[in-house]
């Protein structure tokens, strides 16, 4: 069998494409698709096919759509698993695993120095896109975040396809690439110097600096932010003709990423916390803090951008390299999202307003801010004081939880605290085991990319145990819900984040897969607080 993803929903038996039905099954087997492998819930299917359109026998429903998947399918693929079902596959069956691990190879190709190897593998796996992710299904709820994620996974395999041919002297043949990449995503600044650095090695200088303005122009214009430092340095490069930028030199202009955190203040009665948090983590390691403060009202900018601005010098007398970005905007939300798209930032840092813990329910401007930005979304929930003494992290291997263990260790290196991560202890009479075996794959996890160790916490089972936990915390990071846009913050996580003492992170996983989440930890919906 052969599944494909990467364009419109297609399954081939050898040279035969297999008929789905209607859109109902194709729906049922694009979601377990995502989810190869791996046993999706009942409840889950009929939240991710239906929505709110549920029928009212919605078991009996799924049931007879399942029966019907089943029979264009092999006999034995799609299995009935507690409490949901499971679609097995070979390995390579799906294109996207396919696709994942051609970009795998081809990054191990360039590490060992083989870089047309590479290049060749990087565009073997971006062959295998046959038009957008899951095109079919592109107005459905339940394919926004996958398709989201599975184009933000393509570009940036393109941008390393290009930088290799970059550096493989292929400047001739990229440049209209590059301008019809540029012209698709005219904020992402990835693209833009990867232009310039085309053009310049093209012999066309002055056309390199016009992109340059072309580049600075529409930052300003659409953000309200300078072009960042490294594009900026190679403008001067190009300038200077420095021959850092000939094929024999390393080349480090080809580079023009940052890494950054945006910071979204709403309150600035609150931004000394938020830049408490932030801070540490901008210095270790390196990056850019941003801060930006979107106001409703144009009267109101010039005494925003004055505001930011002094902040802005603080914090480079402490040594943070700070930039600021302030804007009018009646949709905040979406206007934050697309800043942390076109700038590339590795986190977005924003205040949890009150509102959210009233019943936990994202207003209309959080839902948009938590659904379409692609980094990890990080939303504090503040208390008196500066976060002091040891991360908690509540874990239990869900979507969430594991950026929730990434941007704990990180916040816990940058602080020198000890990180801990709490799961439910045993209940013998329940025949349930503890999670310690669980906190172990997160302390490996960390301990391989930090180097720091993370200390196995097993707690009294149900909220209260958790809750008792925090009393000893400095800060608790907890990842939310996987149906938090229906659920919102969720009970169990709500009654934490409004009874800890210590300050509360709520974490979204972004689109971008995590950088301590393994691939199959993707798709683990299990939650510790609650057994």
């Amino acid at each position: 069998m052969d599944f494909r993803i990467l364009g419109p929903l297609e399954a081939w038996d050898g040279g035969r494409e297999i008929t789905l039905g209607g859109p109902k099954p194709r729906a049922l087997l694009a979601v377990l698709l995502l989810h190869a492998n791996e046993v999706v819930s009942a409840d889950r299917l009929i939240d991710e096919v239906w929505g709110d359109d549920s029928p009212e026998d919605a078991a009996a429903a799924l049931r007879v759509n399942v029966s019907r998947l089943r029979k264009a399918l092999p006999p034995d693929a799609l299995t009935t698993r507690s409490p949901g079902y499971v679609l097995r596959i070979e390995p390579d069956a799906l294109d996207l695993h396919r696709f994942e691990r051609l970009v795998d190879e081809g990054r191990g190709l360039l590490a060992r120095g083989l870089a047309a190897d590479g290049s060749e593998r990087l565009r073997g796996a971006l062959s295998l896109w046959r038009g957008p992710a899951l095109v079919d299904f592109a107005y459905e709820g339940f394919a926004q975040a996958a398709i989201a994620r599975l184009e933000e996974i393509k570009l940036a395999a393109v941008e390393l396809r290009i930088d290799t041919d970059l550096a493989l002297g292929r400047h001739d043949e990229l440049v209209g690439e590059l301008e019809g990449l540029v012209a698709e995503h005219p904020l992402r600044e990835r693209p833009r110097g990867y232009l310039m650095t085309a053009l310049y090695r093209s012999g066309r200088q002055a056309e390199a600096l016009d992109a340059y303005r072309d580049a600075r122009r529409a930052l300003v214009d659409g953000l309200g932010i300078e072009p960042g430092t490294a594009l900026q340095e190679l403008e001067r490069a190009i300038l200077l003709q420095d021959p850092s930028l000939d094929l024999e030199a390393p080349a480090p202009a080809r580079n023009v990423g940052e890494r950054s955190i945006l910071v979204a203040i709403a309150d600035e009665t609150r931004v000394e916390t938020l830049l408490g948090l932030a801070g540490p983590l901008a210095r270790h390691p390196p990056r850019v803090l941003i801060m930006a403060r979107l106001v409703s009202d144009a009267a109101d900018l010039a005494a925003a951008s004055t505001w930011l601005e002094r902040h802005r010098a603080a914090l480079g007398a402490q040594d943070v390299v700070a930039r600021s970005a302030s804007f009018t905007s009646a949709e905040p939300g979406s206007d934050l999202a697309r800043l942390a798209t076109e700038l590339d930032v590795d986190l977005l840092v924003a205040d949890a307003r009150d509102e959210l813990l009233v019943d936990g329910a994202a207003d209309k401007q959080l839902s948009a801010l938590l659904q379409e930005t692609p980094c990890d979304v990080a939303l504090l929930v503040s208390r008196d004081g500066t976060p002091s003494g040891p991360v908690l992290v509540p874990f239990g291997g869900g979507e969430h939880d594991w950026s929730a263990v990434e941007l704990g260790a990180w916040l816990a290196k940058a602080n020198d605290v000890p990180l801990r991560l709490a799961g439910a202890a045993a209940v013998p009479e329940q025949g349930k085991r503890d999670a310690s075996r669980l906190l172990s794959h997160g302390a490996l996890a960390v301990q391989r990319v930090l180097g720091i160790s993370a200390e196995p916490l097993l707690v009294a089972p149900g909220e209260g145990g958790m809750l008792e936990a925090s009393r000893t915390a400095g800060l608790v990071v907890l990842g939310l819900s996987s149906r938090w846009h229906r659920e919102g913050v969720g009970e169990a996580r709500l009654r934490l984040a409004r009874d800890s003492t210590a300050p509360v992170l709520l974490v979204r996983r972004g689109l971008r897969p995590g950088g301590l989440a393994p691939p199959a930890a993707l798709t683990r919906f299990t939650w510790s607080i609650r057994t």
